[in-house]
């Protein structure tokens, strides 16, 4: 199935971000010295229906007013993977914003318990950096381990989801004293 993608780039604080859409969702997002890039795009846009939802969602998540992306994923419904790749970037959908798994729990979670190794290469083939969270995956002694888009690029992602929850649990606590 040949898809036409279209792309653009976006300024973030972890360095330039390549989206790349097609007409169903987005399909990837690359750190400019993405390691593993899979998907090209010939024609870079200004606007697309899509690009455009994921560029004010980046923005929004990058400046601490959103822990959800609603933008429509292209490979989690029609693009390439197999069965299992698709189970793991399911399950990463379930870590919520400012915590971590290990690769050993996601295994679990897909019913998989001995494929660790596995659920690691298949979260080093996600394409979508950021709103399939791959970086909120780690070591099972907490460690840091591959990126995409470095280890510094994981570490300030990390760092930056655990700040935003506390200022939501800051103002949760806020409202409910002021009850």
């Amino acid at each position: 199935m040949t898809m036409n993608t279209v792309h653009c780039w976006v300024q973030s604080p972890v360095g330039p971000l390549r989206l790349i859409a097609g007409d169903d969702g987005l399909v990837a997002v690359y750190f400019s010295e993405h390691r593993r890039a899979r998907h090209q795009s010939e024609r870079e846009v200004k606007r697309h229906p899509v690009l455009d939802v994921a560029r004010r969602e980046l923005t929004e998540y990058f400046a601490g007013t959103r822990t959800r992306f609603e933008t429509p994923l292209a490979p989690l419904r029609t693009r390439g993977g197999t069965a299992f790749q698709h189970a793991v970037w399911n399950a990463l959908l379930s870590i919520p914003c400012g915590e971590t798994r290990s690769y050993s729990d996601i295994a679990w979670l897909i019913g998989r318990p001995n494929a660790v190794r596995a659920v690691g290469a298949a979260n080093g083939l996600n394409s979508l950096s950021i709103f399939v969270p791959c970086h909120r995956v780690v070591g099972s002694d907490g460690s840091l381990t591959g990126y995409a888009g470095g280890i510094d690029g994981k570490r300030w992602l990390l760092a930056h989801e655990l700040k935003i929850e506390a200022q939501l649990n800051g103002r949760r606590r806020q409202k409910a004293h002021a009850k």
